[in-house]
Parts: C-alpha cells; structure tokens; sequence
C-alpha cells in the first residue's frame, strides 16, 4: 500500500513558522501574506497566491489593505479570504484609533489624522466623521457624520452641532478622507469648513481642526492657518 505524499507546501509552511517564532523580521513580506492566506486556505499553497498580491498591489501594506471590490476576479480569492481582509483591517483601523477613546486626552490634532488614516484612508468611498472633545480636550466620542460617494459626502453643520450639543463638547476634529489619494481641500471642502466654524462659534464650540486623509497622508486646515 502506498503512503500518500504529504504536499510539499507543509514542510515550507512550517519553515515559515519556526522562522516567525524565531525571527519574525526574517520573514519576507510575500511570506507573512502567506501565513495569513493560510490560515484561511489551510490546504493550498498560498505562495503564489500571497506574491500575485503584492505584484498586483504594488506592497505588503497595500496588498492587505484592498477593499473587496479590488479582490474581485483574483484566482483563489473567496468569500473566507474576503473575510479575512475585512477582519485585519478592522484590526488595524481599531488599533489606530486607540488615541481616540473615550476619556483620551490629546495632546495634538494629528493623532485624530492618524486615526482617520487608519479608519477611512483606504476606503473607496467619502466618509466624514468628527471627534468630540471635552474643555480639557479629552475624547467623548469619534462618530462618523455620514457617508457617501467616490468624491462626495453630505454634511450638515447643524447635525454636527446638534451631537455636539448633546454631548456637551467644548471642540470638535473634524476628518474626512478623499479616496482619490490627493489630500488636498477642494473648494467645496474650503467653503464647507468655513459654514462649521461660523455655525460652531454661534455656540461658543471651537473647531480645532479640519483634516483630510488618504491611506498614507494627510492634509490639516490648523496646520496650513486655514482655521
């Protein structure tokens, strides 16, 4: 009777492991996208696979970033490995929002950036959210505002009052992302954070910031004296 051949992909697999636990930095990046595929795609071999993403992405980083709509039509890719990006980026969005917890203090607006990088820098669509602090400028609430399209989302400075309002918040972040990958304000976004400072000063709610974020960089109003 003959013993059936183990595949060959396991005794690399567990190469790869004892490299991880040994030297995790040894690890080239196509193979730390192998280990994580694996553990979704347990009995096939996820080098190919784990280097076709890193070819098509451009990176690592940006490999494991891709929305699914971007995963779509790659060979191999299913429902479990969609859901395994999902879960890491959500991993990776709560970690970077750590700053902004209920009860943090900040220190410096771009923290918020750095969150809102994290949270909605990779997103193909316009996301604008705000976080609410107190008069010693510590988080009550990081909230998304609203949702919309690639280069668009509805804002209504009354809304954001009126959470403010119920929150009691001395200031506001504001933040938003352009999936486009161009921070830069467009007039629209100009004139928008213009309407929000005049409708906060009427309550005596500064704005502190208003940032644009794409998946690597940022734009700050405060910073470049537009507030």
């Amino acid at each position: 009777m003959t013993v059936p051949k183990k595949p060959h992909y396991l005794g690399h697999r567990q190469r790869l492991k004892e490299k991880l636990a040994h030297n995790p930095r040894a690890l080239a990046d196509y193979e730390v996208l192998e280990l994580l595929l694996a553990l979704v795609l347990p009995r096939r071999d996820t080098k190919p696979l784990a280097k076709e993403l890193i070819e098509r992405f451009g990176s690592l980083k940006d490999a494991i970033m891709a929305r699914p709509d971007q995963l779509e039509g790659i060979k191999g890719i299913g429902d479990g490995v969609r859901s395994q990006w999902m879960l890491t980026q959500e991993l990776h969005a709560r970690v970077g929002e750590a700053v902004t917890r209920s009860g943090t203090s900040l220190s410096d607006p771009a923290d918020v950036a750095k969150a809102a990088m994290a949270r909605i820098g990779n997103k193909g669509v316009e996301e604008f959210w705000a976080a609410y602090l107190d008069s010693k400028n510590r988080v009550i609430a990081w909230e998304r505002v609203s949702k919309g399209t690639v280069n668009a989302t509805p804002v209504f400075p009354r809304e954001i009052m009126a959470t403010a309002l119920r929150l009691e918040a001395a200031s506001i972040i504001l933040a938003h992302n352009h999936p486009g990958g161009d921070p830069s304000p467009s007039s629209e976004d100009i004139l928008l954070t213009e309407r929000i400072r005049e409708t906060a000063h009427g309550l005596d709610i500064r704005i502190l910031d208003h940032l644009i974020v794409t998946d690597h960089d940022y734009y700050s109003f405060n910073e470049q004296g537009r507030l």
